[in-house]
């Protein structure tokens, strides 16, 4: 099958996505979109005309018919007028309509981002591109709707004209069919060439990437420092030039199948003069109207193969890239039918559990049974890429697991809603957020319903130990936060740390606590302070034993410090993917197996 058949054959495939586009357009503003629809259609018919017109005066002027010249020219002026004021009233509806779509659109993509359960989609290389360019095209999926209404007006003259051209010989309307191959390579120009950007979109990702790391702030020392900035520059340079080679063949033979399309065409419009000028009896006024129906069907057509181009290339693409989006959204829906327990109980159970990121083979984490107690705070140690993040990942259910099952209480984590259970989940990340809002609201979002609430704020910060960095700001928990917004101050890591965890310790009574490597940017002293505070926390709630909190939370340490979490009820020690030990510290180092070398290893680099 060619080129040409291929992205013909695309477009039928393309109209479902594009009506559910239509149909998401006329859900947020039905009234705007019908009358911009409708306007456009009437704002061609004035335009459409003026060869009529003209025919009229020229029959008119050598038949010495005043009163069809008088028609004529009032033809002439009322469809110029006509032309010009429904032209810009139908601009200005549609710019209205797209100002008021743009924000429902924008907010479409965005809540069916977040509506996924899991966060496959920000991780696999395969799910960001087409990410990428769906979030660069959102901003002009707007205009979708007016290069439909215009190619819809653009298709209303081209009927016209063709009717105006039969009315003359039948024939006529085989001009129309010499302007099928520039329709056809209009079609699938733009197929071809959003192909070659699409596989090169993670060339072009990287360049972006590299000239952010070449003119931001945030790794402006480190760049200068070690000198590679020409590198960053070279390398961007080829990363585009990979990107745009690619790009740059696809524009150049779609350009000359196109040029062959419109020569086409020209052969033709040439041809049909000649043949009204001489074979056909006609009349002056015929002729001209040939002429200029003819000419304006050349503008007609260019304008429509302009039209269909943008909506093949964006909205087509575009809407094609919505619907994989809203699809893969209602995919990953869950069906949960269990409630999130109002406490823990006995515990959380994993029961062989092994799990391979989605588009790869390979295990991160492989048959993993493991019993994390009620009310217990656990330490989950190992060097780095042993997967513990993954194990976090799992219990925090941004991936399901690719084998095994996780329970809670005796029932399986699979089943709650994502939702339910996140609202009883706290802590941060090792990759936290840095969120450039006022101090109180970046540590507020940790429990969004109280994010305005001093007190509890105050509580956060406090847990956290993060007071000393609340003192140092301006204003308090009042400042802005980040250099580039007004008044906004600069803050360093570990205080974006220390607020990161202040944020995850908003919720007052989580079920799981998890702190992963929350303070990785801390000395090793520090950190063992401040795990120690949180154990010490932990277990001071609840049971005289320490070990049952009034909702039974497990408190879960994430860190590649050995010497910090030795407090911990439970030391989880990973390798591998598997889990090699559990024990408490003295159990572990007793054992003399891989906890206590390591251990050793790290005290004496300390020492």
């Amino acid at each position: 099958m060619s080129s040409t058949s291929r992205g013909l054959d695309e477009l039928p495939a393309a109209l479902p996505s594009m009506w559910r586009a239509v149909k998401r357009g006329f859900a947020a503003e039905p009234a705007l979109l019908a009358i911009a629809f409708a306007l456009s259609l009437v704002a061609a018919l004035p335009d459409a005309l003026m060869a009529l017109w003209l025919k009229f005066l020229a029959d008119g002027l050598l038949d010495g018919i005043p009163t069809l010249v008088v028609t004529a020219a009032g033809g002439l002026a009322v469809s110029a007028t006509l032309t010009w004021v429904l032209r810009v009233v139908s601009e200005r509806t549609q710019r209205r309509f797209r100002d008021r779509v743009t924000i429902a659109l924008e907010s479409h993509v965005a809540e069916l981002q977040a509506s996924v359960v899991t966060v496959e989609h920000h991780e696999r290389p395969d799910y960001l591109d087409r990410l990428t360019i769906l979030r660069d095209q959102v901003f002009v999926l707007d205009h979708m709707y007016m290069s439909l209404f215009t190619t819809c007006g653009w298709v209303l003259r081209l009927v016209v004209t063709i009717g105006l051209l039969v009315s003359i010989h039948p024939l006529l309307a085989a001009l129309a069919l010499f302007a099928l191959p520039t329709v056809a390579t209009s079609s699938w120009r733009p197929a071809v060439e959003r192909a070659a950007e699409e596989a090169g979109a993670q060339a072009q990702r990287l360049a972006k990437h590299l000239f952010d790391v070449a003119t931001t702030a945030p790794p402006g020392k480190e760049v200068r420092v070690s000198g590679i900035g020409e590198r960053l520059v070279r390398d961007r340079r080829a990363a585009w030039e990979r990107w745009y080679g690619r790009v740059a063949r696809a524009r150049w033979g779609s350009a000359a199948w196109h040029t062959l399309g419109w020569a086409v065409f020209g052969a033709g419009y040439v041809g049909a003069v000649v043949f009204v000028a001489t074979i056909v009896d006609a009349s002056p006024g015929e002729v001209l109207l040939v002429l200029a129906a003819g000419s304006r069907l050349s503008a007609y057509i260019s304008a429509t193969v302009g039209e269909i181009g943008f909506l093949r290339g964006i909205w087509m693409d575009g809407s094609k890239r919505l619907a994989w989006l809203e699809d893969y959204a209602a995919a990953k829906a869950e069906h949960a039918d269990a409630e999130v327990p109002a406490m823990i109980e006995r515990g959380i159970l994993l029961e062989g559990v092994s799990f391979a990121y989605p588009g790869t083979d390979e295990l991160v984490l492989k048959d993993v049974d493991l019993i994390l107690p009620a009310g217990a705070v656990v330490a989950l140690v190992g060097e780095n890429g042993a997967g513990k993040t993954t194990l976090v990942k799992l219990l925090a259910k941004m991936y399901e697991p690719s084998a095994g099952r996780i329970l809670v209480d005796g029932a399986e984590l699979s089943r709650m809603p994502s939702a339910d259970w996140r609202g009883r989940l706290a802590g941060t990340f090792q990759d936290f957020y840095r969120f450039e809002f006022h101090a109180q609201r970046t540590v507020g979002l940790g429990d969004e319903p109280r994010v305005g609430e001093r007190e509890a704020v105050e509580t956060a910060v406090a847990r956290a130990g993060a007071e000393d960095v609340v003192e140092t700001l301006a204003n308090g928990l009042d400042t802005q936060l980040g250099p580039t917004w007004p008044n906004g101050v600069e803050v360093s890591f570990g205080q974006w740390q220390k607020l990161s965890l202040a944020r995850g310790f908003m919720r007052d009574e989580p079920l799981l606590l998890v702190l992963d490597e929350p303070t990785a940017a801390l000395d090793a002293e520090t950190e063992h302070a401040l795990f120690e505070r949180y154990a010490n926390a932990a277990k001071g709630e609840g049971a005289e034993d320490g070990r049952g909190a009034s909702t039974g939370r497990i408190t879960l340490l994430v860190s590649h410090r050995f010497s910090t979490v030795r407090m911990a009820d439970l030391i989880v020690v990973m390798d591998g993917a598997r889990v090699v030990e559990v024990g408490s510290h003295e159990e572990l180092m007793a054992a003399q197996g891989q906890y206590a070398e390591l251990y050793g290893i790290q005290a004496a680099a300390y020492r």
